[in-house]
């Protein structure tokens, strides 16, 4: 069994995220970047399923510039066994990411493809579903749970109402959630492995796919500060508050 996943590189969810003077967009200049935590887990999944003997091979691969290089070499460092750059200029609206992964999901032919239930950067939670209705795979998302067993797999999501059990056959494509998995530290030993284990390097026009935006950002801003909060002298100035300011009761 092979498993494809899916990673993006995004600005650490450490930095403190800043707007660009001109409201263009989110300034990422000297600020550090990191593998989507919620790709990191499911990468940490695809490892942990080869470890215990229902993988074959992990491959992860990316969308974006030579400096995408890093996030791949982590996750090389974490188990991966192979991974795949996509090279472009700037990174792709989700559709186009979705289209360049179905690409290579139809020349790597995976059993599996995890992906993140969405990234950091613009919360979309879409390339995951998308992937799966261009190539018409199977799907769950919001994963938290995976049982593979032969042609099919049992995955546990976590809706509004608690836990739904589906059962799905493969090849399919698994957007997974936080309470998956606690993803590892790459150790030093892998980290200099990792340094030869191949990594290929394709442009997204070889792959015959149109990646132009088809999106206009109008304007970003930093959400409004948190007001200061009041002390009030009891309950009956709480319950007045409520009524005439909030409007509430």
């Amino acid at each position: 069994m092979k498993i494809l996943v899916a990673i993006k590189r995004v600005v650490d969810h450490n930095v403190k995220i800043r707007v660009k003077s001109d409201g263009s967009g989110v300034d990422n200049s000297n600020a550090k970047m990191s593998m989507n935590p919620f790709d990191e887990i499911a990468l940490e999944e695809a490892i942990r399923l080869k470890e215990a003997g229902k993988a074959d091979e992990v491959v992860a691969v990316t969308v974006g510039g030579l400096a995408a290089q890093d996030v791949l070499r982590t996750a090389l460092a974490m188990g991966a066994d192979r991974a795949i750059l996509i090279k472009a200029d700037t990174i792709p609206e989700p559709l186009s990411v979705a289209k360049l992964l179905a690409a290579i999901a139809r020349s790597e032919t995976p059993d599996l493809m995890l992906f993140g239930k969405q990234a950091i950067d613009d919360d979309c939670n879409q390339t995951g579903q998308m992937t799966s209705a261009l190539l018409g795979w199977s799907q769950a998302t919001f994963v938290s749970h995976i049982v593979l067993d032969g042609d099919r797999a049992r995955a546990t999501r976590e809706v509004d109402g608690g836990l739904q059990v589906i059962e799905v056959t493969l090849p399919s494509i698994m957007t997974v959630d936080l309470r998956l998995n606690e993803p590892r530290y790459a150790s030093l030993p892998n980290i200099m492995k990792a340094k030869k284990k191949p990594l290929e390097e394709m442009n997204s026009a070889d792959l015959g796919i149109d990646i132009a935006p088809r999106l206009r950002v109008i304007a970003t801003e930093e959400p409004s500060g948190r007001k200061s909060g009041i002390t009030l002298s009891g309950m009956s100035e709480l319950i007045d508050k409520l009524k005439v300011e909030a409007g509430v009761l």
